[in-house]
């Protein structure tokens, strides 16, 4: 079902009381109340290669080259025979879209350093003195945050999961920076340079950015000179490591630039895992200074004008070697350095990394610090409520398959939302792992060492994929800390796979415990807060990926982008949809979907709660599919409508895999099981929204798409501007050189069945040098694809972006 009624919208988005009181009101700002209006559409939706219910009803447009398009009117018949994808991020007509600042570019202090790779989470700390705190609108001058997730090709053919067959073909690094990277990393001068530039890329951007400096006085972002421009990154503080009493005293730099060379600003840590692990244990020899953040995907920003940058995929392995050890022994360090990963070639300890961390934009002094109590996993984002005389309470997801959802309550309560001091709360709390019930009902289990464990077996959570097809993925594994003694098992630390085939025997070795039985302190368990929610009973959950909490109910609204269960772990069947588990070709399909928590305590630091689906990912003709895969972040705009962007995975856009010579994935509606690669039906990445209001309340509404094997990420609302980041552009695709790739792609219509469109694509991606110079391009159709932050407003403004 992609198209609700208003009852179900207003019940979902306002709450089921703000429904009964609302009725027909709606949201005029995230902090006013006003009659609703039912007002006309305010933009022509962007026309996506599959089919949607708004195409019978609105005009839409086409996409034919960049900049380029026609409008074609609503029609009965949703289907498309034929199809070409614009690399290129595709906005309506009313709109248009610039680069504010790229991977690649020099706007910082020292001309040396650069803006870093794959943008993700977006945050603009207004500095504007003339303005009311908070206001929607006429935000014009302030520092923009960027976090940089991880490297990949074509930034270099040594990138990790480079494909085989694009390696000497062009890459990016060289045309884009300026100097060549080493093309191996087999001797130890090249694997420090390389490591190093590499971790460079990663951490954070913080720039100033302000539309009254912009030449010609323009209306559009652009960045300025400012002394607080600066980068935080993966080896921010690696001079510390001369103070080191083993070998890795003598790795306190990566190259001979200036950038490159070890400098003192290090992070600290707050709350158990640094005072007890960091501190008391020590496998570094560092105590509580930690040397840089990475991994950073998405974030959360506080009323007192400070982020939290989430560190999420920071496991190193040998085919993924950007990253550190993961695994924890029971005192909370690193079971060992993982063989051939940054974290062995600078000394970076496992434990250290994998945390939220703080940061203030605006203040260079201010130390970033990684917050404990808030768990180490591999952090999506972070959503907040901050209200006078309350706690302070923030609801986080851990994007892995079988990943957790997890609230932080503090022990101090908030004072003024704006009062920096607030900072302090992340450091004393109690964390929480949410645990859902096939009822709609759930609860908040503590992560504490008096917590009693009680493991969810993993012949119920994957109960219904194995009812329906008689098997489970996986065999519903369920990963449990390894402790000698328990299970069999002979050595401490890392995990046990539990699953179907062991249960019988190994479960009970882990049940009726207390997490004290298996992690020495507080802080050792934090260190590994994933396996020890499995111990406690945590539910096994869908990826979830972006939180947010609406301002008005304060209900936690959740995108949870892939139910299909993998090697870290299996959602719950009962809860989310692990697979199709019909042969019917518009069975039930498994990309994700739109959750949301209620508490049932007014101020949310209650252990209770309920909780609802709004939509379930898929093709519109699919039973319950939304007509969207794989959601990812979300933001709401002034007037209470939801907005999101897709994360589906590179390997599958437009059904086709990765590399040189790509293959078509199989794309068969009768298949059952995993069914991953029918995301490829939906193109490229992109942008949507679902109003709240109007005559259209309730639609999945296209409004943008992005460039090649890109996803859009970090939506922030600015006023009448929308910033968002374009990540990885021909990931793992050659730079775009004019080939051109065509298929047939077998996807659902409205009715249901089955019909074939003919798809036409570029191989690679050449944006934003393939757009004109007046948009920040440089107009080269086959030029380097470069990470960017772009802003998107209308063409003729009205101080809204909607």
């Amino acid at each position: 079902m992609s198209k609700f009624t208003r009852r179900q919208i207003l019940v979902f988005f306002a709450g089921s009381a703000g429904a009964a009181v609302l009725g027909d009101k709606i949201l005029d700002s995230v902090y006013n109340v006003a009659e609703a209006k039912n007002l006309p559409q305010r933009f022509t939706p962007v026309r996506l290669p599959h089919p949607l219910p708004l195409y019978k009803d609105l005009d839409n447009y086409l996409p034919k080259q960049i900049s380029q398009g026609e409008v074609i009117k609503a029609s009965g018949d949703t289907k498309l025979n034929s199809y070409t994808v614009i690399d290129d991020v595709v906005v309506p007509p009313e709109y248009e879209r610039y680069v504010i600042v790229g991977w690649g570019d020099r706007v910082f202090p020292n001309h040396d350093e650069y803006f870093g790779y794959n943008c993700d989470y977006t945050s603009f700390i207004s500095i504007d003195k003339d303005l009311k705190p908070g206001s929607s609108r006429n935000k014009n001058n302030g520092y923009l945050f960027v976090n940089h997730e991880y490297v990949s090709f074509p930034i270099s053919e040594l990138a990790p999961e480079t494909p085989k067959d694009v390696i000497g073909l062009p890459t990016a690094f060289a045309s884009v920076i300026g100097w060549v990277l080493p093309s191996t990393r087999d001797n130890p001068n090249d694997r420090i340079l390389v490591d190093g530039e590499f971790l460079y890329n990663l951490g954070a951007s913080v720039v100033r950015v302000s539309r009254r400096n912009y030449p010609n006085r323009s209306d559009r972002f652009a960045v300025v000179k400012d002394p607080n421009n600066r980068r935080i990154h993966g080896l921010s503080g690696l001079g510390i490591n001369k103070e080191r009493k083993d070998d890795y005293k003598n790795v306190t730099a990566w190259g001979t630039r200036s950038y490159q060379q070890g400098d003192q600003n290090y992070l600290i840590g707050t709350g158990p895992g640094a005072t007890e692990v960091f501190e008391s244990v020590n496998s570094d020899g560092l105590g509580n200074r930690i040397i840089g953040t990475a991994y950073n995907c998405s974030g959360g920003t506080t009323p007192w004008g400070t982020v939290l940058t989430a560190e999420e995929n920071f496991q190193g392995s040998s085919s993924f070697f950007v990253g550190v050890t993961e695994s924890v022994k029971p005192d909370g360090t690193q079971t060992e350095y993982t063989k051939d990963t940054t974290g062995e070639t600078f000394g970076l300890v496992g434990e250290k990394y994998g945390w939220m961390v703080e940061i203030d934009p605006a203040d260079p002094n201010f130390r970033p610090r990684k917050h404990t109590w808030l768990g180490r996993f591999r952090h999506e984002n972070v959503a907040m409520r901050v209200q006078p005389g309350r706690k302070l309470v923030a609801y986080m997801g851990d994007d892995r398959r079988g990943g957790h959802t997890w609230k932080f309550v503090s022990t101090g309560t908030v004072s003024n939302p704006d009062d920096k001091n607030n900072s302090k709360l992340w450091e004393d709390g109690i964390l929480y792992v949410a645990r859902y019930n096939e009822n709609g009902t759930g609860e908040w289990i503590p992560l504490l060492l008096n917590t009693s464990t009680n493991p969810i077996p993993p012949t119920v959570i994957s109960s219904v994929e194995f009812n329906a097809l008689g098997s489970a993925q996986r065999e519903g594994i369920l990963k449990l800390p390894k402790r000698n003694g328990i299970a069999g098992q002979t050595e401490d630390g890392g995990a046990f796979n539990c699953d179907r085939t062991n249960e019988a025997t190994a479960l009970s070795d882990y049940q009726n415990k207390k997490l004290s039985d298996f992690y020495k302190t507080q802080g050792a368990a934090l260190c590994d807060a994933f396996l020890a929610a499995n111990l406690v009973g945590g539910t096994p959950t869908a990826r979830p990926e972006d939180l947010e909490v609406h301002p008005l109910t304060k209900e936690v609204f959740i995108a949870y982008t892939d139910g299909a269960p993998g090697s870290d772990g299996y959602p719950d069947s009962r809860i989310f949809q692990v697979a199709k588990l019909s042969a019917d070709v518009n069975a039930t399909q498994q990309s994700g979907g739109l959750y949301k928590i209620i508490e049932d305590s007014a101020d949310g630091t209650g252990q209770t709660f309920r909780w609802e689906r709004f939509s379930q990912g898929g093709e519109a003709g699919s039973v319950d599919g939304a007509g969207f895969g794989n959601v990812d972040n979300l933001a709401f705009d002034f007037r209470g409508n939801v907005w999101g962007v897709t994360d589906m995975s590179t390997d599958t856009h437009n059904g086709f895999g990765l590399g040189a010579n790509p293959e078509q994935n199989t794309i068969d509606h009768t298949k059952t099981g995993n069914v991953s690669t029918f995301t490829g039906v939906f193109g490229n990445n992109w942008l949507f929204f679902i109003p709240t209001i109007g005559p259209n309340a309730g639609e999945v509404i296209p409004f943008a798409y992005g460039p090649m094997r890109c996803e859009m990420t970090g939506p922030t609302f600015v006023g009448d501007t929308l910033i968002i980041s374009v990540q990885h552009p021909g990931e793992n695709c050659p730079i775009n050189d004019g080939t051109i790739l065509s298929r047939t792609i077998e996807m659902l219509d409205l009715s249901g069945t089955t019909f074939n469109q003919t798809r036409t694509v570029p191989r690679g991606s050449s944006w934003p040098s393939n757009i004109s110079p007046e948009d920040g391009g440089k107009g080269e159709h086959t030029g380097v694809p470069r990470p960017s932050v772009i802003g998107i407003q209308r063409k003729k403004g009205n101080g809204r972006f909607i």
